[in-house]
């Protein structure tokens, strides 16, 4: 399955990624941040993984229209025309129909693998593997597979997958689908762990297109019909003003709600590799590296003291001085200077409100 022409990698990347304002900002999201100090941006890293898996002229890259020039700039091996454009946000069921009616019109034999640009994934080799694991049953069965993550916590910011053994797939690791659960409370988490037959939903998918081009028709008909009303003008000169005609009509919806969680055919292939979704300033404080007082540190020119559980990120050339600051986030955009207790990163969503109701879309 290495780099087979068949292969193919939709990277979704148009999220705004909210939750780490301000870093993460509606022109400048968190896809095209180093955001853990590695020397690659997350989209820029989100490539490299497929670089052995599907040939680079079969990764597409699905982004907003204003997030042209930055995957241009950070993605210059991609050919511009793998670039699909989304002229609105209308969440992963449009963006992921659009990707798949512009890969038939090039390959109808095409599998793929649909990922975001902005998640954490430690085990590079282990992540290989499981995903031509995964393409060698999307091509062996009509099936839809998402990778499910073994889970090391009672997280209720994730969904959660369960699974029952089947026989007649290609490993052991592949479970057929039972349950689908965003986001439990505490209680209902612990409990998922406590009984071994939950992994959290990672949202990375992969399937063959006739499985995922049927499912799109029986589950979602309304958003396959305006999509299907397209084949012969995908990859034309025609596409850019179809799509913009299409996306004014599109719902907004996930895939997980809209094919997921209703088909039948569904498989998850159990998976630890590392993996991360990056989504809050909490979980970047996980992935990067601690000093003795547990401060993650993100910056140059950053000196603490008597300061401990904090997470600070700032830009290269500034220097910080903090003092007696204990589990705190200190993030500086230069604009913007956010100074939060961990424990309430959650109001963040509360401040980002308050300053677009107050400061208008400037500093958002």
């Amino acid at each position: 399955m290495k780099s087979d022409k068949n292969n193919y990698c939709v990277i979704m990347a148009g999220g705004i990624g909210s939750r780490l304002w301000p870093m993460s900002r509606t022109s400048d999201p968190k896809q095209f941040h180093d955001v853990l100090g590695a020397g690659r941006t997350l989209i820029q890293q989100t490539l490299d993984r497929f670089r052995d898996i599907c040939p680079i002229e079969n990764v597409l890259v699905v982004t907003n229209a204003q997030y042209l020039d930055q995957v241009k700039k950070q993605l210059p091996e991609i050919p511009e025309n793998n670039i699909l454009l989304e002229p609105d946000r209308r969440n992963t069921a449009p963006c992921i129909a659009y990707a798949c009616f512009r890969i038939e019109a090039e390959n109808p034999n095409a599998r793929i693998v649909v990922a975001s640009s902005d998640h954490l994934i430690l085990k590079a080799d282990a992540f290989r593997e499981t995903i031509l694991m995964a393409l060698e049953q999307a091509a062996a069965k009509d099936c839809l597979i998402t990778l499910g993550i073994k889970p090391s916590r009672p997280d209720t910011g994730y969904g959660y997958i369960q699974f029952t053994d089947e026989e007649g797939t290609v490993s052991a690791q592949v479970k057929k689908v039972k349950t689908f659960t965003e986001k439990p409370n505490l209680e209902i988490a612990k409990q998922f762990i406590e009984s071994g037959d939950f992994y959290w939903n990672s949202g990375i998918f992969i399937w063959s297109l006739p499985s995922i081009l049927k499912a799109l028709e029986r589950y979602m008909p309304h958003t396959n019909g305006l999509f299907a009303e397209g084949r012969g003008v995908y990859a034309t000169a025609g596409e850019k003003e179809f799509i913009e005609r299409t996306y004014q009509q599109c719902k907004n919806i996930s895939i997980d709600y809209g094919v997921m969680e209703k088909a039948k055919n569904v498989y998850v292939l159990l998976s630890d590799f590392g993996w991360s979704d990056l989504g809050t300033w909490g979980s970047l404080y996980t992935h990067i590296r601690q000093d003795d007082n547990r401060n993650a540190i993100v910056g140059k020119q950053v000196k603490t003291y008597d300061t401990s559980g904090c997470l600070v990120n700032v830009p290269k050339g500034k220097l910080v001085v903090l003092q007696g600051l204990e589990d705190f986030i200190v993030v500086d955009t230069g604009d913007v200077l956010l100074v939060c207790k961990r424990e309430e990163e959650q109001r963040i969503k509360e401040f980002v409100s308050d300053i677009k109701n107050g400061k208008g879309e400037k500093f958002i």
